[in-house]
């Protein structure tokens, strides 16, 4: 991924389907995405040779939104043109890229992170969970056991072993390189020793089963398998324990939060950034 590469920006007029999401995830090498503040989000994905009928082909069971197609060239097209974005700051924390040179001068915590090849490090969802750690923490809330359930870039786990040193905390994701990403940038933070990152397909690997109950559950992910997992998400949950749920829109909140209340779940706080929802929420 060192020389030119072809990028592919997707404009949907609305919020596209998972099955969508999963075809970017499983046809190109690279997957981001460009956040409005109208939720009129672009996808984009990137690949070093690009083929436009195999990519209709391997579409061929949804429709696929309004699409460009432009070849960037590049020495270097994931830093020029993927993982660069301007340092931020949300609550307790400044977040910048690995492509800054030096770490910029804050009075925050800073978190250096690798984002380009796992979802969701700029996102309002992230936002909106790294502002209910931060809230959990100045609550005097101290988790012994942590679970990030999707964790991408590793970001939320980072956040949460600077916040709560003693904690264990258990990073998973679907996505193999998702795992990568947050083992590496556990490393560049020197947070390696407080996270253990692992492949596991939401509850289901062992390591994730074996150390239940948590005190915190993370889940940045989609409003359907926070659905699908809503149950396992109760029962991994100690008495007393919140979970941070997000990656759901305002349509979509009533039927996330009311799912999760009927697993004995209670709501602490709606956090809202455009359109975009993220609950904290407790069993008693």
């Amino acid at each position: 991924m060192m020389s030119s590469c072809w990028q592919i920006t997707f404009s949907p007029k609305t919020e596209p389907s998972d099955d969508f999401k999963q075809f970017l995830e499983d046809f190109f090498e690279v997957t981001a995405q460009n956040y409005d503040d109208n939720g009129n989000d672009d996808y984009i994905g990137y690949c070093s040779d690009f083929d436009e009928q195999l990519m209709i082909k391997a579409s061929s069971n949804i429709t696929l939104p309004p699409y460009k197609v432009e070849k960037l060239e590049s020495t270097n097209w994931l830093k020029d043109y993927v993982i660069r974005f301007a340092p931020f700051e949300v609550d307790d924390f400044l977040i910048y890229g690995i492509h800054e040179e030096q770490t910029p001068k804050t009075d925050k915590i800073p978190l250096q992170i690798y984002a380009a090849t796992a979802f969701g490090s700029d996102h309002q969802t992230t936002r909106s969970c790294l502002k209910a750690i931060c809230d959990l923490y100045h609550q005097g809330f101290t988790p012994q056991k942590i679970l990030d359930i999707g964790t991408g870039s590793g970001i939320l786990s980072l956040a949460a072993a600077r916040l709560w040193p003693n904690a264990q905390i258990i990073a998973v994701d679907i996505d193999e390189e998702a795992v990568l990403v947050t083992q590496s940038n556990a490393q560049n933070n020197q947070l390696d020793s407080h996270i253990i990152a692992c492949q596991s397909n939401g509850y289901q690997s062992e390591l994730v089963r074996n150390n239940a109950p948590y005190d915190l559950i993370l889940a940045n992910i989609l409003a359907r398998p926070l659905l699908e997992m809503c149950h396992d998400t109760s029962n991994s949950l100690s008495n007393g324990g919140y979970t941070i749920l997000s990656g759901f829109v305002d349509e979509q909140e009533d039927w996330v939060i009311n799912n999760h209340q009927q697993q004995g779940l209670t709501l602490s706080k709606l956090y809202r950034t455009d359109n975009w929802r993220a609950a904290l929420m407790q069993k008693e």
